[in-house]
């Protein structure tokens, strides 16, 4: 670990090459849009205590709705980065932007589990293309600093889900859990307007329908080692990181008898970190690569994960969640490998079909690990993630070369 310390600093320098030349407004529009579209994801599990009391949701129910939110955003994935190379990045960021304002007003108004149920998957749809075009319009933005700046933006992120889920569970108990997801709606529609005035409108030159929405080439990508080794990597990653974050506070409610206040809040927490993490990870990528960020950040995961369990006392969960955090920065190093590896022109369909796979499949852990908590074996479950954390590092470190 402390020799890695020498090379992911973020210096001055590197904050000025990313702010020049215009670039930095842009970047700023798309971290901002990103804080939106994934901090109001996080709420879910924030408020996933009120909402199972409100409809008389099972633990297993309550994880199937999260199942339901990262299928939909998995299933949107394809579709959007074709959308992107065919229209342009601009187009699909704001109107990914104003539909998820439109699709979230929908869950704040539903009056019953099978309304809330669809208004969460079409939420999942409307920021589905925002997953995909974040990635391919940095890196026309920034050919040379392709990681950092996607640390910083995904950074962005982990400073809104610090912020909107604990904002989020003190609406929900001072008026109502709806509040919670109603304060985000009319940031959307400003998010969707800087995208518009700041974003090129030909960052990344567009491509003929037909070419954007053919998969006769993608058969080819996954031969690819360092396709197929990416996306073991992610799939295990994704199965990891959407049971723990999907759990957590409840299991601190439920299991180790904190508040709803404390949980949220530490949960917040976790995040924050990540927005000092994921910068840190990226500069990591650029300067050493992808193998030794992998094997640290996912070996320190397991080893608290192992730990949650037998773990009691609040300063023993502020400890645990500063550890946990190390999982944030993973995405960071493999996305932007691919993201580099993939060719221009139809690099969007091709990341949009490599991250359907992977959030679909780690979409499954929430419903999986709610069935394991209802019947009594929720420590179990952390155990269970844990040792796929330990499959991570073995994997990185046997079959990642680079």
């Amino acid at each position: 670990m402390v020799s890695l310390t020498r090379y992911v600093s973020v210096p001055r320098r590197v904050i000025s090459d990313l702010q020049g030349d215009g670039r930095g407004r842009a970047l700023s529009a798309v971290a901002f849009g990103w804080f939106l579209s994934i901090s109001t994801r996080m709420i879910y599990p924030a408020l996933l205590p009120s909402i199972r009391s409100s409809y008389g949701l099972t633990l297993t129910t309550a994880g199937l709705l999260l199942t339901v939110l990262w299928v939909a955003y998995g299933m949107g994935q394809l579709p959007g980065g074709m959308l992107a190379d065919w229209a342009g990045e601009r187009t699909l960021l704001v109107a990914s932007s104003l539909l998820a304002a439109a699709m979230l007003a929908l869950v704040v108004l539903a009056d019953s589990p099978a309304v809330l149920f669809a208004g969460t998957a079409l939420f999942g749809l409307g920021t589905a293309t925002y997953g995909v075009s974040r990635f391919t319009v940095l890196k026309d933005i920034y050919p040379d600093r392709l990681g950092t700046a996607t640390g910083v933006t995904m950074a962005a992120g982990d400073v809104g889900n610090a912020v909107m889920p604990p904002v989020a569970g003190v609406l929900a108990g001072a008026v109502a859990w709806q509040y919670g997801f109603g304060v985000v709606i009319p940031f959307f529609v400003v998010a969707a307007v800087a995208l518009w005035v700041t974003v090129p409108s030909d960052a990344s030159g567009t491509v003929p329908i037909r070419e954007a929405f053919s998969v006769d080439d993608l058969a080819p990508l996954f031969r690819r080692p360092v396709v197929r080794h990416s996306m073991v990597l992610l799939v295990l990653w994704a199965t990891v990181v959407q049971a723990f974050i999907g759990f957590y506070p409840t299991y601190l409610i439920d299991v180790k008898g904190f508040s709803s206040t404390t949980a949220t809040v530490l949960f917040g927490f976790f995040f924050a970190l990540g927005s000092l993490i994921k910068p840190v990870a990226g500069r990591a990528y650029d300067r050493v690569g992808v193998r030794t960020p992998l094997a640290v950040m996912m070996g320190i995961t397991a080893l608290t994960l192992a730990a949650l369990p037998f773990a009691s006392g609040l300063p023993s969960f502020v400890a645990l969640t500063v550890l946990a955090s190390a999982i944030l920065g993973y995405e960071t190093v493999v996305i932007s490998n691919l993201t580099d590896r993939l060719p221009d022109g139809s690099r969007g369909s091709k990341l949009g079909a490599l991250r359907t796979v992977y959030i679909m499949v780690g979409a499954l852990s929430p419903v999986a690990f709610g069935a394991v908590a209802d019947r009594g074996y929720f420590d179990e479950g952390f155990l269970g993630i844990a040792a796929v954390s330990a499959v991570v590092v073995a994997f990185a470190l046997v079959y990642v070369d680079y």
